[in-house]
């Protein structure tokens, strides 16, 4: 099974399907037209109409050669898209240019392509659709054809009142440009972050899975295993062939032996709880995360001490990542030593992770655990890193350590002390059951009900 990659969750929107600008596309044809032909006849405006349909046209025109040209299902690149709500601005300022400008209360229009390319395309190419709605905006504000009412007045607005609405439009084009391409951002970056989350916790399951696999297999290879046990038996029962291959015969005898109890170990519960890898008090679980980063020049102490008998918990993998994750932060910032202290009561175990690096700067402080945001980088020990750090390696860490029950908070040292400090605090009670120990316990000799 091949699992997605971290990479392949991007900052970045998925490109705009080609359907949803030419299903907006024809909203907004048929809108125009239902417009101007009421302003015409209902109301009695005179302005160009037929020229005003042209343009309408234009719009249905460019729908029909889309259609005609790529499926419904393709989706744009980021300069086709621009071209195309390009388009859209230019089609618009020509309606407003026969109608009466900014005059038209439908000049607030241009916000409508503005919006969709500040949620679907780079802040770039949002940008060169923002510098074009202005320009036509400032084109139309001192040039356009007059509105006329039924009686063959125009429709003249005062001059500070042109310019007034002018600056209203275009300020608040700026506005919506920053303001959406803000949401947008930040709405992407978390559903990237929890993405990359459903990815760490899939693999995890997939790892689960195999234990009972594992069971599965042994059940199954039980039966020819002890069709093999029953070929060797009768094979060194004969005299003639046990003459002969006797050595061969009693290793085989010995590897078919080593076999069932192999199996025996893997399809029994009960042998599991006895001999599962995963059973280890807290401080084994520590050292286990912390020794592949013990070959760096950083100086790991691992310290435990509590109240009562030490805590376990099996190899969860929410806790092995969060663990990881956190003490690798440490030593990629650490001057030179960090400490780990695991200390447990009848209550709670907790877990502090302590570095004798820079500590987080006040900005990032305040928002640690967020995905995507600036890490340590510029603190980096002496390695000329760019700073630019996302952070979604940290809020990944915090989201599966409170999905196995604990708390996470991360501070700068207090005091003469320098350097950040991550504290995880569980429920006793939690951290045994996020281990797995009370399933492990229930499984045990003489603790499983009797079917």
């Amino acid at each position: 099974m091949n699992f997605p990659t971290e990479d392949d969750f991007s900052l970045r929107a998925r490109p705009l399907r080609l359907e949803t600008l030419v299903q907006l596309r024809w909203l907004a044809a048929v809108g125009q037209v239902v417009t101007m032909l009421t302003a015409a006849f209902a109301l009695g405006v005179q302005f160009p109409l037929w020229a005003g349909l042209l343009c309408a046209a234009a719009s249905a025109a460019l729908n029909i050669w889309l259609r005609w040209h790529f499926p419904l299902t393709f989706r744009l690149s980021d300069s086709f898209a621009t071209y195309l709500l390009g388009f859209d601005i230019l089609q618009l300022a020509a309606l407003l240019f026969l109608s009466g400008g900014l005059a038209n209360p439908f000049a607030i229009f241009f916000l409508a392509p503005l919006a969709t390319s500040v949620a679907s395309l780079p802040w770039r190419k949002s940008l060169i659709l923002l510098s074009f709605s202005l320009i036509c905006e400032s084109v139309l504000a001192v040039w356009s054809l007059p509105l006329r009412l039924s009686a063959g007045q125009p429709v003249e607005l005062p001059a500070l009142l042109n310019v007034g609405l002018w600056v209203a439009y275009s300020l608040t084009a700026v506005f919506v440009a920053i303001y959406g391409n803000r949401i947008a951002s930040e709405a992407r970056q978390l559903a990237s972050a929890l993405n990359a989350t459903e990815l760490m916790l899939m693999r995890a399951q997939h790892l689960s899975q195999l234990d009972g696999l594992a069971a599965a297999a042994a059940h199954e290879l039980g039966t020819p295993l002890a069709t093999v046990a029953l070929v060797v038996h009768e094979l060194a029962a004969q005299p003639e062939i046990a003459a002969l291959c006797a050595e061969d015969l009693e290793l085989a005898e010995e590897q078919v032996a080593r076999c069932r109890t192999i199996l025996g170990k893997l399809s029994s519960p009960e042998d599991m709880v006895d001999h599962s890898v995963d059973d280890g008090g807290l401080t084994n679980l520590i050292e286990e995360v912390a020794t592949p980063h013990r070959l760096q020049d950083i100086d790991i102490e691992v310290q435990a001490a509590g109240d009562g008998e030490e805590p376990s918990c099996g190899r969860n993998p929410a806790i092995l990542y969060g663990l990881t994750n956190l003490i690798e932060n440490a030593v990629g910032f650490a001057a030179a030593k960090v400490t780990i202290r695991a200390q447990w009561t009848s209550a709670e175990v907790k877990v502090v992770i302590a570095d004798d690096g820079p500590g987080f700067p006040a900005q990032v402080l305040a928002h640690l655990g967020e995905p995507y945001i600036s890490d340590r980088a510029a603190a980096r020990r002496g390695e000329g890193e760019p700073a630019g750090g996302l952070g979604l390696g940290l809020f990944i860490a915090k989201a599966l350590l409170e999905r196995s029950g604990a708390k996470l908070s991360i501070a700068n040292a207090a005091g003469v002390e320098r350097g950040a400090v991550a504290t995880i605090v569980w429920p006793r009670a939690s951290f045994q059951l996020a281990g797995g120990r009370a399933q492990r316990d229930a499984l045990a000799p003489g603790n499983r009900s009797r079917e």
